[in-house]
């Protein structure tokens, strides 16, 4: 009877929403030496809304100031009663090994998101090619995932690079999906010497001899590829000299965003007659703080210089984390889709990517 009142208790749930509510700790499953996998609930029962691709950013208690980490869900939307991240700890890594060695299940998280653009959903193709390596695998396992629950005729070639054969992640678990999927085909590659035990696959690097080796009809498909930023850039370089059209390519990237030109940002703000912007005042409703901005600068450049705290993680304009209610005045925001278009009607900036263009009040 629990169980069928649980059930039914599902159709009154209502979407989670980052701003209301925390994440609650589910599970924390080793998956190599150095990856896991953490799963999480809503605190409250509630249900998950993204895009299979899409990322959350995690507020990390690492120290007396939580550090901002923003991770790719490997999880799938057709399954939205949790979410979940597969990260990869490195030597130097400072959240991510928090997370390996504090956080368990029924542990609770600040997150942000999911957002992201890195989806076939928002760049949608006859048939697709995925390319990963390493921990790059997890957007490309969420959208797998969620085509094998809701179109699992889907065309997709699936290309999973890693050093070793045991560094291959979800490799049981794609193979299983390939028999369920017809039109999934699989390709694994491993680098060099240290795959020579027992390892009868294709070894070394993804090149232009191999892609066509594992996807003959690469030209005809849209790209998607995410991994290191070294790996990325080898394959972007493969596609070009092969011909291929980069309007079909795709890349998860966290890069910084471009901040305008001196001039643009004059035009913008609307510089006097020698072409100078003037200072603006930004006034921080909550840390009761008036400073004036220098020209170009951003809302968050202004704060840190100036004591006032805003949380913030990619500072590219991506992951959402630095959203901030502005209260009066106008800004130049050029956010890369960390923000929704309800959020900004309802006078929410990205405080990484937004200039002054007068003066404002931001409620930090």
């Amino acid at each position: 009877m629990q169980m069928a009142s649980s059930f039914h208790h599902f159709d009154a749930l209502h979407v989670w929403i980052d701003r209301q509510q925390m994440l609650e700790c589910t599970s924390a499953v080793v998956e190599t030496a150095d990856v896991m996998t953490f799963t999480f609930r809503a605190e409250k029962p509630a249900w998950f809304r993204y895009l299979p691709g899409q990322f959350v950013t995690l507020e990390l208690p690492v120290a007396d100031e939580p550090v901002m980490r923003t991770y790719t869900l490997s999880s799938t939307p057709s399954r939205p009663l949790s979410i979940a991240v597969t990260v990869k700890a490195q030597s130097d890594s400072i959240g991510t090994r928090w997370m390996f060695e504090h956080l368990k299940p029924g542990m609770k998280l600040r997150a942000f998101g999911p957002l992201g653009d890195f989806s076939f959903v928002r760049h949608p193709g006859d048939k697709y090619l995925f390319i990963s390596a390493g921990s790059g695998i997890t957007p490309m396992m969420s959208m797998t995932r969620w085509m094998a629950d809701c179109v699992p005729e889907t065309d997709v070639t699936f290309i999973s690079c890693a050093r070793r054969p045991e560094d291959l992640l979800f490799r049981s678990e794609l193979e299983v999906l390939a028999t369920q999927m017809s039109g999934l085909n699989l390709g694994f590659i491993v680098e060099g010497h240290e795959a020579r035990h027992g390892w009868h696959g294709l070894r070394g690097r993804i090149d232009g001899a191999k892609l066509p080796l594992l996807a003959p009809d690469f030209m005809d498909r849209t790209v998607f590829c995410c991994g290191p930023e070294p790996f990325m850039r080898g394959v972007r370089e493969m596609l070009k000299s092969a011909g291929f059209d980069m309007g079909r390519y795709h890349e998860e990237s966290f890069q910084p965003a471009a901040a305008p030109a001196a001039e643009e940002i004059a035009v913008r703000a609307g510089a006097g007659d020698e072409g100078e912007v003037q200072a603006a005042k930004i006034a921080f409703t909550m840390s009761g703080k008036e400073i004036e901005a220098k020209p170009g600068q951003t809302i968050l450049q202004a704060a840190r210089a100036n004591g006032v705290r805003i949380g913030a993680a990619c500072e590219g304009g991506i992951c959402g984390t630095c959203r901030v209610m502005k209260v009066s005045g106008e800004v130049d925001m050029s956010h890369n889709g960390g923000i929704l278009d309800d959020e900004i009607d309802e006078g929410y900036i990205l405080a990484c990517c937004s200039r002054p263009l007068g003066d404002v009040q931001i409620e930090a």
